[in-house]
C-alpha cells in the first residue's frame, strides 16, 4: 500500500471521531489529532483499535503512545506494514 493510500485510509477512519470536519477536509500530515481536529483523547484507543483492523496490523502501546499527528499514524503503519511486503 502506498504512503498516499494509507493517508486516504486514516482519513476514513478518523472521520466518526474528529469534531471539526472542517479540519479534516484541510489535513495534512501535520495536522495534530487531539488539537486540530478535536479528537478526544480517549477516542485515540478506538481508532488504534480501528487501524490495526483496516491495516491488519498491531501497534503497541508504545507506538500508539508517539501518534500525535496524522503523519505519526501513517509513519507507524507504514514502519509495520513494510515487513510483510519485503519478507526476509
Amino acid at each position: 500500500m502506498e504512503l498516499q493510500q494509507v493517508f486516504d485510509k486514516m482519513l476514513e477512519i478518523l472521520t466518526p471521531f474528529v469534531k471539526d470536519r472542517g479540519a479534516l477536509a484541510r489535513a495534512t500530515k501535520d495536522t495534530h489529532l487531539i488539537d486540530d481536529l478535536k479528537v478526544n483523547s480517549a477516542r485515540m484507543v478506538d481508532i488504534i483499535i480501528e487501524s490495526e483492523d483496516v491495516f491488519q496490523v498491531e501497534i503497541d502501546d508504545d507506538e500508539a503512545d508517539s501518534i500525535e499527528t496524522i503523519g505519526d499514524a501513517v509513519r507507524v503503519i507504514m514502519g509495520k506494514m513494510a515487513p510483510a511486503l519485503n519478507p526476509s
